[in-house]
């Protein structure tokens, strides 16, 4: 059984502590998905203001909902549409402090203010993307993005 219990006084810290724990619980599991089930759970466990987090996972150039925790969601995203599939098809990290105003927001939870999307990238590959939620408008800061890319980066060696 595993016992995570992440606190710090600054996000740097936590983050970190984040990903050494995400670290120890990949170690050695090949499977993709037990692994973003373990990084969904430890991610919302760990981490203040989400009603969400989870991934969507490229499969056949479409993304398909992968482990979360949080609401039932939206199974399947196209490339290109909403936040997660902006990211998915840039590459880039999309940070939204207020998700109604981003053209094509796809509303799965209507409590969802904000939200932060990191896409997965092994061997310049799209595999998938982290997406957290947060009913709090303007929840993610660039301390937040620093600590989910290399959240990211631990999941691309894992998935």
């Amino acid at each position: 059984m595993y016992d995570f219990n992440l606190s710090a006084a600054d996000k740097p810290t936590l983050y970190r502590d984040l990903a050494a724990a995400l670290e120890s619980l990949v170690a050695g599991e090949p499977d993709p998905i037990a692994n973003m089930a373990n990084a969904s759970a430890l991610i919302m466990q760990s981490l203040p203001d989400l009603n969400w987090a989870g991934f969507y996972r490229n499969v056949g150039g479409e993304l398909v909902l992968g482990p979360f925790q949080g609401r039932a969601a939206c199974i399947r995203i196209p490339l290109g549409k909403g936040v997660c599939g902006a990211a998915a098809t840039t590459l880039q990290v999309q940070r939204v402090d207020d998700v109604h105003a981003f053209p094509g927001h796809i509303a799965c939870d209507a409590a969802s203010a904000s939200e932060l999307v990191v896409p997965i990238v092994r061997d310049g590959k799209l595999l998938a993307v982290l997406d957290l939620d947060s009913p709090k408008q303007a929840r993610f800061d660039p301390e937040d993005e620093a600590g989910c890319v290399a959240i990211s980066a631990v999941l691309a060696r894992a998935l």
